[in-house]
């Protein structure tokens, strides 16, 4: 009899593109924190964030970090994602060195 193996046993080349994209996903994207002119900085600049976690997340995340209710946020220093944005999208489309760069600041940096 044929024996059947979950996709995540299988060697990477072997996977179907959608078992790629859901393993994509799950997995944690390291996200590095810049501050932009007179935004506060962290102390901690790098964290773990889920891929199947939404840009609101870290919005609401870097609010509460920094303690202010207004942020503005950029990916690499370039343009502002819809808050419905997948982490793990902006991270395959725009990570740099296995990170994604969000930039931040207290006022409107890049138009």
């Amino acid at each position: 009899p044929r024996r059947k193996f979950p996709p995540s046993s299988l060697p990477r080349r072997l996977r179907s593109p959608s078992a790629m994209a859901a393993d994509t996903n799950h997995k944690k994207v390291v996200v590095n924190f810049q501050s932009v002119a007179n935004a506060p900085k962290l102390r901690q600049s790098k964290f773990k964030i889920g891929g199947n976690e939404k840009f609101a997340r870290v919005i609401e995340f870097l609010r509460r970090q920094i303690h202010q209710d207004t942020v503005f946020l950029y990916v690499n220093s370039a343009f502002s994602p819809n808050p419905d944005e997948l982490i793990s999208d902006l991270y395959n489309n725009f990570g740099i060195d296995g990170q994604l760069v969000v930039n931040y600041a207290s006022s409107m940096a890049w138009g």
